[in-house]
């Protein structure tokens, strides 16, 4: 019967993350893995537009699936069979991700359509047509079918032609919550009609966060396992390594967990900061620690001479972009930019033009000193 897969809402604080969800994000380790060494290995401005919409899909794949979550039962056995299909569906998607570009586009195209509307077909019998959350994801459903279109031409297409036809999906993808799903002749879903339990959404992302961190860690240990140990490298080791623990702790210490407070105790208003404070804003959080974890690996293994643009942009652009990701979920809950993160990203933009004078490492270092002041800034006080 449709409704007996849907969680017992009356009766928790909020929905507990179950270790089905915390399996199912096992294979978004396996994604982010392979984003960041996509990134590596195409380290131009056309690869990291490329880079960038994959991970487009691959953050929207997951952020519907924590969404989904919110309602659904993970624990009973149709939505542990669901969870199960999409994290086959995921991984076959993640493999494909080094060649979307190339032979396995239809691979990489095709499981993601066929993810996102299995999962909202889904939830559309999970709570029956009388329920007015059915209809949110109806026409949630019809938003996928139609970026799923363009993204199966794009998958059709060659050359610049798949590029553009994939950024032109993926703006229809995330364009669709903004303007509610509206549908003609039915309208939009207002963001009221989503009856979020905010601090679900919260713990969920904030454990993605840490996926992807793991990837700069990662990034971090096995770089330096294979370099030849020497002065420099052993000092980028470090600096990566201080750079990953910085961007942890401007986020972890005192902010996150006051952050899911605030989504929790939100009610009405959760799902429009679970929009734009965790759908939107960490998947800028999250694309600045891929990038990160980019930059620590070029860094170990070339932390002399003089660097690229494309290194540069990295070694700068991956914190910068993390601070900036932070800075508007800060202002979602707070309703106020934090100049803490303004400031960091601003003095960051500041070594731009001094990139290619320096070393790797010593752009690294300046970029890890501004992340550290940051973390310190947040062992004193909070902004």
């Amino acid at each position: 019967m449709p409704g007996t897969v849907l969680r017992d809402r009356e009766a928790e604080a909020f929905p507990a993350v179950t270790n089905m969800e915390l399996f199912f994000d096992l294979v978004y380790v396996f994604a982010v893995t392979q984003l960041s060494h996509t990134l590596r290995d195409h380290l131009t401005g056309r690869g990291a537009l490329q880079t960038l919409v994959l991970f487009g899909a691959v953050w929207w794949a997951w952020n519907y699936t924590a969404w989904a979550t919110n309602w659904i039962d993970p624990g009973h056995p149709r939505v542990r069979g669901l969870l199960v299909v999409l994290m086959l569906t995921s991984l076959i998607m993640s493999a494909a991700i080094p060649e979307a570009f190339g032979a396995r586009a239809w691979t990489f195209a095709g499981a993601y359509v066929a993810l996102q509307a299995a999962r909202s077909a889904f939830m559309v019998w999970s709570f029956g047509a009388r329920d007015r959350m059915a209809r949110n994801y109806a026409q949630l459903l019809a938003w996928s079918l139609i970026a799923g279109a363009v993204w199966l031409a794009g998958a059709a297409a060659h050359g610049d032609t798949r590029l553009a036809l994939w950024i032109l999906a993926l703006v229809l993808d995330l364009a669709a919550p903004m303007h509610g799903f509206r549908l003609p002749g039915l309208g939009a879903t207002p963001m009221e009609d989503w009856t979020l339990r905010g601090g679900h959404l919260a713990e969920r992302c904030q454990l993605v966060l840490l996926i992807a961190i793991g990837e700069s860690v990662l990034a971090v240990g096995s770089t330096f396992s294979a370099a030849h140990a020497s002065f420099s490298v052993v000092t980028a080791f470090v600096v990566g390594f201080v750079l990953t623990v910085s961007l942890w702790w401007i986020y972890f210490v005192r902010h996150a967990d006051a952050a899911e407070r605030a989504i929790a105790g939100a009610a009405a208003g959760a799902a429009r900061i679970g929009r734009a404070g965790y759908a939107y804003a960490h998947a800028v959080m999250v694309g600045g620690v891929i990038v990160v974890a980019v930059a620590i690996d070029e860094t170990i293994g070339h932390p002399g001479g003089t660097n690229a643009a494309a290194t540069t942009a990295a070694i700068l652009g991956g914190p910068a972009l993390y601070l900036a990701g932070n800075a508007i979920f800060k202002r979602t809950l707070s309703g106020g930019w934090p100049r803490s993160r303004l400031l960091g990203v601003a003095a960051l933009a500041v070594l731009v033009p001094f990139g290619h004078l320096v070393s790797p490492l010593a752009l690294s270092a300046a970029a890890a000193l501004i992340t550290l002041g940051l973390a310190g800034r947040e062992s004193i006080r909070t902004g």
